[in-house]
Order: structure tokens, then sequence, then C-alpha cells
């Protein structure tokens, strides 16, 4: 039993440092997941409502008190409805497993090969839809469509979305800094403000970046026009320089950004006069 007693001995000397450094882990990740889904507002909004209520208490100001006791119930639910896209998503991060996986960008080098691929299918007016997963698995939809396992390369790509090729319609995903598939089905997007000039692309970008976090990278087969898909916004005709740049950014730091459109760096809305022409 002496072994035991000294095993005790030493759980209970660093018991300490495990409880400490579990629990600011585990607050990372949540404060890491609440960033990635815009809830950190939600976050923000309680805590100044805790602040005023705290100052309510200290001071004895009973007519505010009052007031924020009966509308408390009240903002909870509507916190509850104004969030429900970012609760919503966090509960799906969480069930995904997002909340223990590590990021697996590619590399500088291999961004730029798919951004050279980009421009060079942008202007031969060759249509082009290039996933990138985040930390939220799609397995999913990988299985739709055919298993590459192949290194990233400008030709690779280009040759995959051939005019006749059997995978051009579909999406790419790239993952863990290889293609792991090509040909893939990606979900439309459920917004009802989409300009019925959209394509189907533009809408399968939108609608894989509804469901899930990924970075969707779209090349117009009618302009031409190169587009990156993130948080449920398009960013619409960039230049290859712009979209390498907000590729790495996103890729990198999962920054939660305006839309750009253009040049402009000006949110691309879908539902305004810009012209934008559908996909064949």
């Amino acid at each position: 039993m002496e072994w035991f007693q000294r095993f005790t001995a030493f759980y209970n000397l660093v018991r300490p440092v495990i409880d400490i450094a579990l629990l600011a882990f585990l607050l990372y990740k949540v404060y890491d997941l609440l960033v990635k889904t815009q809830a950190i507002q939600l976050v923000k909004g309680a805590g100044l409502l805790a602040l005023v209520y705290g100052i309510a208490f200290l001071f004895n100001l009973n007519t505010l008190q009052w007031i924020l006791n009966i509308l408390g119930p009240g903002l909870l639910i509507a916190i509850a409805i104004v969030f429900q896209p970012e609760l919503r998503k966090i509960m799906l991060r969480i069930g995904r497993g997002e909340l223990f996986r590590l990021d697996s960008k590619p590399r500088l080098g291999q961004l730029e090969a798919v951004i050279t691929s980009a421009e060079i299918l942008s202007q031969q007016r060759r249509g082009a839809l290039i996933v990138f997963p985040r930390r939220i698995n799609i397995k999913n939809i990988i299985d739709t469509g055919t298993r590459m396992n192949a290194e990233i390369s400008s030709s690779l790509i280009v040759t995959v979305f051939e005019f006749d090729g059997p995978l051009h319609d579909g999406a790419m995903i790239i993952q863990n800094g290889r293609i792991a598939a090509a040909g893939c089905f990606l979900p439309l997007s459920e917004q009802q403000d989409i300009r019925k000039s959209f394509g189907t692309r533009h809408r399968a970008a939108l609608g894989m970046s509804e469901e899930s976090d990924a970075v969707i990278l779209v090349v117009s087969e009618e302009t031409g026009a190169i587009s990156l898909a993130f948080d449920t916004k398009l960013y619409y005709d960039l230049s290859p320089i712009e979209a390498q740049r907000k590729l790495k950014e996103f890729l990198d730091q999962g920054v939660w950004g305006r839309a750009v459109e253009s040049a402009n760096s000006e949110p691309a809305s879908l539902d305004d006069g810009k012209d934008v022409f559908v996909e064949q």
C-alpha cells in the first residue's frame, strides 16, 4: 500500500495544477468557439446587463432593480430568438467535436497554388468550387464525391475543373493540406434574399458556409469573378491578391469580418442591384 500512498500524495500535489490547466483550456476553447460564431456579442450584452444590475443592487436603486426584474425573463427569450442561428452553430459544433479538434490549414505555398489555378480558370471562364474545411467535420460532404488524397497543385486543380471532366460540376475539398475529394455535392443556401441571378455555384458556396465554418472559393463560369463564401456571407469579385489575403486571413485566424465587394472591401449584398450573372 506504500506505492498507493505515494501516488495519492503526488496526485494531491499536482491536482491544483491539473485543475487550473484544464479549466484554462476549457475557457479558452469556449471563448474561441464563441468568437467563431459571433455569439461573443451575446456574452458582451449579457455582461453589460449584469453590470447594470450589479450597480443597481450595490447602490440600492430600487426602481432600476424592479424594471430589470420585470424585463429579465423577456430579455432571455428575446436573446434566444435573436441569437438562435449563433446558438445553433454552437450546439452543432460541440456535437461534432469542434471543441477539441485542432486546425489543419494549408501552407502558404499551397494557397498560392490554389489561387493561381483560380486565376487560370477565371481567365478561361471555367467554373470552380473549392472548399477549405476549418474545424467542423464535413465527412458527409466528402463522401458524396470521389476520393483523391492528392498533392495540391495548380495543374491538377485546373485539370479537375475541365469543361468535359466528370468532376468539374462538383466541389473540390482541400483538407489537411491535400486534395481530399472532388465532384462533391454541397447544400444550397436557405437564404431567401439571394438574387435570382446567382447561379448554383454561388448558392452552393453560401449553403456550405451556412452549414459549416468552411471557407469556399468560387470561380464564376459566366463572368470569371473570383469570390469567397464564409460565415453566410459572399465576398464577391475579388482580385487574386485580395482573394489570397482574405483566404489566408480566414484560415489562420478565423476572422469574422464583413463581406467585401470587388476591390472596395464593402459587403456584397445578396439582394442589391449589383450585376451578378447566372451560372450555367
